[in-house]
């Protein structure tokens, strides 16, 4: 798995790539850790072109959501495939998380 970081305004900008796992959550783990602990934490990861999660993958989101919302932030998802997206509905994390269709909705969402 590769993975992108950016910054726009004080939004930070994971973009991942690849299958999102046991084996490559720890660096993405690290980065979201440091990422959601200023206040106020918002957070948006791309993951158009991950191909897969499994459960660390997303308690590694959980765990990110659930630091930047006691920060006043939030953790904002997008661009979802559909066999990603279907992980998120199974395990009914479509209702935790903001989900959005790309990066500039959710990148917006922080300024409504």
């Amino acid at each position: 798995m590769n993975f992108e970081t950016r910054f726009s305004n004080n939004i930070a900008i994971l973009a991942l790539a690849g299958r999102f796992d046991t084996n490559t959550a720890p660096p993405v783990a690290a980065w979201l850790e440091k990422a959601t602990t200023t206040p106020p934490a918002q957070v948006v990861v791309n993951l158009a072109q991950t191909t897969f999660v499994d459960s660390t993958a997303l308690a590694t989101l959980v765990q990110a959501l659930k630091r930047s919302r006691q920060g006043q932030g939030d953790v904002h998802l997008c661009g979802l495939q559909r066999s990603v997206y279907m992980i998120f509905e199974l395990t009914r994390l479509d209702k935790a998380f903001n989900i959005f269709v790309d990066e500039d909705h959710a990148i917006a969402a922080f300024t409504e």
